[in-house]
């Protein structure tokens, strides 16, 4: 009788499963609960260690202030993901099964546009005699006027029935803005955008599919309901952010990477490091407040979880592992994939517990820029400070200041960046942490030792805390943070100040 063989299944497999598992849990199609077994055939999850002390009543005898109420409840929500090299060319037989009533548009930028990327879409979508028109106007760093293009593009050129994104982070955030005003036409532009710049209104309506082909390996965008971009007029960078606005699939295929020049596959790689890092370090969903009066209005970022924290420590370990071997070799196929799977792995994470201050701190930066510096190695014709270098110069001084929320959340970080932990004081934990990450971005090479180096000084500092005060949907997540207004903009300032130099 011949003996079974057990083949132990690949990261990325074990990676997919648990991808399906969350899927089956919180399908695309569930605009917030459309599913009516939801809460009866969810699974019981193991929260205990997340629980509040007190236990949490239905009926009270008097009334309570709801604005006061913590949270109680997390959800989960993530694109179905698909991963493999070759995927690509099955793009067009989606869309087929999709049966689409109008024409498909397809979002990319003029220089992805020219890749093997778009080139197996084309093939693909002709294949299946699909209906398309290529919007490729998207400018890297979306602004606030370039997607009020593309939205003009999307209501007035066709009948679009379905979305494909094919790009990095900017490209897929434009065609989910895309997406959402030609489903609301009337919609004024700041009626979505997250408070308190805009209205922050929810998305109550079901959005056409978005299908989104990444070709950078940093944003997650394919498995988050989130779109960024800069406001001008406020200079500083905002979003707006709702599970509605998630893509019905993430086509992740390793192929599509290789193309990515060393600074972009560093930037993107940072930009995943920094989900991983914030969204294991929030505060607790269960400390954040107010409690949602329904569960439409339920954030996408909750505060970390069991479930994203599953997500989120796994991804910081594989870009501590794989970023600087992409980076330093464009031939290592392996680390490239690894990297793209992290990404994805921390877009499942952050898109459900959120991000904090790196992130809030990080738009000021980039929309700024106040001595017009352009990152070595980007191709582009104008002033750019990359997101994932925005958002990492910051880090050692914020993970110094997070640490005494948690010590040991951070010392599970420092860990992971390969530091010996076992006679670390947990008072040390935030030292620790941003010392090793100062050493991993020295160690990956051509990154700014600090703000001084993006040519930002003492006073611009002031200018800095304002253009983050507004990014109320991040900072509610940062551990440690003052809520009263003069003492965050105080704790903000010394941030800024410690991030001058690492």
């Amino acid at each position: 009788m011949s003996a079974a063989i057990r083949v132990v299944p690949s990261r990325a497999a074990r990676a997919v499963n648990l991808l399906k598992t969350v899927q089956y849990a919180h399908p695309p199609s569930c605009p917030c609960h459309s599913n009516p077994g939801y809460h009866q055939s969810q699974t019981r999850l193991a929260v205990s260690r997340y629980n509040d002390r007190n236990s949490q009543r239905r009926s009270y005898a008097t009334p309570q202030d709801t604005s006061q109420l913590k949270e109680y409840a997390f959800e989960m929500a993530a694109s179905s993901i698909r991963f493999g090299p070759g995927v690509t060319q099955e793009v067009g037989m989606d869309i087929a099964n999709l049966n689409p009533s109008g024409t498909v548009a397809v979002v990319t930028d003029s220089t992805v546009e020219k890749l093997d990327a778009m080139r197996q879409v084309r093939e693909s979508l002709d294949r299946e005699g699909i209906r398309y028109k290529i919007f490729n106007k998207v400018q890297v760093e979306p602004k606030d006027y370039s997607v009020k293009e593309a939205i003009e593009w999307a209501r007035t050129t066709g009948d679009y029935s379905v979305y494909l994104a094919v790009g990095g982070g900017s490209v897929m955030d434009t065609a989910k803005l895309m997406n959402l005003y030609s489903v609301y036409k009337d919609a004024d532009f700041m009626d979505f955008v997250n408070a308190p710049l805009g209205k922050g209104r929810p998305v109550d309506r079901k959005l056409h599919p978005l299908i989104a082909v990444p070709t950078t390996a940093g944003t997650g965008s394919e498995t988050t309901g989130t779109a960024i971009f800069d406001l001008v007029a406020k200079k500083s960078k905002t979003g707006i952010a709702h599970r509605n606005l998630k893509p019905t699939l993430g086509i992740c295929d390793p192929l599509n990477t290789r193309t990515m020049p060393s600074a972009v596959k560093a930037s993107s790689g940072l930009d995943v490091l920094c989900h991983a890092l914030e969204s294991y370090t929030a505060i607790p969903f269960n400390e954040r407040t107010p409690r949602p009066t329904n569960p439409i209005l339920r954030p996408a970022y909750q505060g970390a979880n069991p479930i994203s924290d599953i997500f989120s420590l796994n991804a910081l370990r594989q870009t501590v592992k794989y970023l600087p071997r992409s980076v330093k070799d464009p031939e290592d196929a392996e680390a490239q994939s690894e990297m793209l799977l992290a990404a994805t792995l921390a877009g499942v994470g952050f898109g459900n517990a959120g991000v904090h201050l790196c992130h809030g701190m990080s738009y000021p930066i980039s929309s700024q820029n106040m001595a017009s510096y352009k990152h070595p190695g980007y191709d582009v014709h104008h002033p750019i400070i990359p997101h994932g270098v925005s958002v990492a110069v910051t880090a050692p001084a914020v993970f110094r200041f997070t640490a005494a929320s948690n010590p040991d959340r951070h010392l599970a970080a420092a860990e992971a960046f390969g530091v010996d932990i076992s006679n670390v004081k947990r008072e040390s934990a935030g030292e620790v942490l941003a010392e090793a990450i100062a050493k991993f971005l020295a160690d990956l090479g051509d990154q700014p030792a600090g703000l001084k180096a993006l040519g930002f000084g003492r006073e611009h500092v002031e200018q800095l805390v304002e253009g983050t005060i507004p990014q109320a949907r991040v900072l509610m997540l940062a551990p440690g943070l003052a809520k009263e207004l003069q003492a965050e903009r105080e704790q903000l300032g010394r941030l800024f100040e410690s991030a001058l130099e690492h």
